[in-house]
């Protein structure tokens, strides 16, 4: 059994298809669906569903991949390992991040990088739920996202790094009111543009604007929180989010108003990790850096 065939049926699960599977790890597609066979010789199963095509994995295939994911998993982890004993101001991680979250990024890698300097890092934005399967599929090594949306019972270590607070904002020509606090009820009366509804952020907001009793007019929603701060600024809508994903002030953007919400909700954000026994000595200082940082002074309204 050779590692190439494992990651041959890692990129055939991933891609459903042999040819593109092929193209990605870059071997003719022959090669690929021989080596498949290969293993499912000398393993003695049935791995994959064909008939000239790919129809899926077997029962015992998708044991199987479970098997080649955290084999290959951990091979990473031994490579990483034994170059980061020989450069220890280097390494590489990638993380999951919710939407809200990404403006937090920088300042995450800030203090990551003070004690890696050399530290590469791979950001991809996911919902909170794609961010618990990416972690449990071993795909990413660290995710920031909503704690309350981590099971308790599941596998993961959790570290706070703050509580979410919730502000309603607008450009100049939309009138807030002048005490710079507001009730769901005022807001409600706004042209709003909000995050989708599948969205955890978003079914925070429309909570408290059902506790308020009042239905609020959302003329707009988007999962792309730059679209949503674009027509905040352009003064086509007002808008409900955390603070830490407010929009970047720059000196050729007009002064945006800020109202705090009361009652505002307070979500726990923070990193998690999945819990294994053997962790990189990379992703123990990282984690050790997490468990020093104290976000919420630089998030409270």
């Amino acid at each position: 059994m050779f590692l190439r065939q494992l990651s041959y049926l890692i990129a055939l699960d991933q891609h459903r298809h042999f040819s593109r599977a092929a193209q990605a790890c870059g071997v003719s597609q022959p090669a690929l669906s021989s080596a498949i066979r290969q293993l499912e010789n000398e393993l003695g199963i049935t791995i994959i569903n064909r008939n000239r095509r790919f129809f899926g994995l077997t029962e015992e295939g998708q044991r199987v991949l479970i098997w080649a994911r955290q084999t290959l998993a951990d091979l990473d982890s031994l490579r990483q390992e034994a170059a980061f004993a020989q450069d220890v101001a280097g390494g590489f991680v990638s993380i999951g991040v919710m939407p809200q979250g990404v403006q937090v990024v920088p300042l995450l890698l800030e203090h990551f990088r003070s004690a890696v300097p050399a530290l590469r890092v791979e950001v991809t934005v996911y919902p909170n739920a794609e961010i618990l399967h990416q972690l449990r599929e071993q795909r990413i090594h660290l995710g920031l996202m909503y704690l309350e949306q981590v099971p308790k019972d599941g596998p993961f270590e959790v570290q706070r790094l703050y509580a979410e607070h919730y502000v309603l904002i607008a450009a100049p020509s939309i009138p807030l009111p002048v005490e710079h606090r507001c009730g769901w009820a005022e807001a409600a009366t706004l042209p709003l543009g909000l995050l989708n509804r599948n969205m955890h952020s978003r079914q925070l907001v429309d909570a408290c604007f059902a506790q308020a009793g009042v239905v609020p007019q959302v003329m707009l929603e988007t999962n792309v929180l730059e679209l949503l701060h674009t027509e905040i600024m352009a003064g086509k809508v007002a808008g409900i989010m955390p603070i830490s994903a407010l929009p970047e002030r720059t000196g050729l953007m007009p002064p945006l108003q800020v109202c705090r919400l009361d009652p505002s909700p307070a979500p726990d954000v923070g990193v998690l990790r999945l819990n294994q026994p053997n962790s990189t000595a990379l992703l123990t200082r990282l984690w050790h850096v997490a468990t020093t940082l104290e976000l919420d002074s630089i998030y409270t309204a």
